[in-house]
């Protein structure tokens, strides 16, 4: 019978106190996994994105729709005004002046309904300059205007200063 060195010094002996350090290879305590709590506050959490995620696409189908239907309403109110240009092309040969009146009517027709969508027509002249609603273009000698009176609109704006399409280009009276 042989002697092993290694078995002799892994042995407890007797009357010393166990320590977990004194067997390296000893296996460690079994880990216990989430406690049914923690499981159940894990399948909330999931539950609760999973609706988050759902909320999310159901919200971008819905805008998505909205727009597609504004969109088309949009198109629809300015549908009388291509007719009406329409007409007024396939009157082009007859007489020019009432080509003329006609164009001048489709276009009050385009204003009526850019008016009726919240963005009315602004062509005051005479007015003090506001950058809000006004965009300079070039300032002249004012005359008898006080200085920073709006003299001439060159392009018309349309809307008002908190939700405009675009502001008004004006020629502004300057210092003399």
């Amino acid at each position: 019978m042989t002697h092993d060195p290694s078995h002799a010094q892994s042995a407890p002996q007797v009357g010393s106190a166990p320590e977990a350090s004194a067997h390296p290879e000893a296996p460690a305590p079994a880990e216990t996994g989430p406690s049914a709590a923690e499981l159940e506050l894990q399948d909330r959490l999931r539950r609760a994105l999973a609706d988050l995620d759902n909320v999310r696409k159901r919200c971008e189908r819905q805008l998505a729709q909205e727009r597609a239907a504004e969109r088309a309403r949009v198109a629809a109110v300015f549908l009388p005004v291509v007719d009406n240009l329409d007409l007024a092309l396939a009157h082009a040969d007859s007489d020019p002046g009432a080509v003329v009146e006609g164009v001048r009517a489709v276009r009050d027709q385009a204003v009526a309904v850019l008016s009726a969508m919240g963005f009315a027509r602004r062509e005051e002249t005479g007015v003090p300059f506001d950058p809000m609603r006004h965009e300079a273009v070039s300032v002249v000698p004012g005359g008898d205007e006080d200085p920073g009176t709006v003299l001439h609109v060159v392009r018309p704006g349309y809307g008002d200063s908190d939700r405009q399409l675009r502001p008004a280009s004006v020629v502004v009276a300057g210092n003399d």
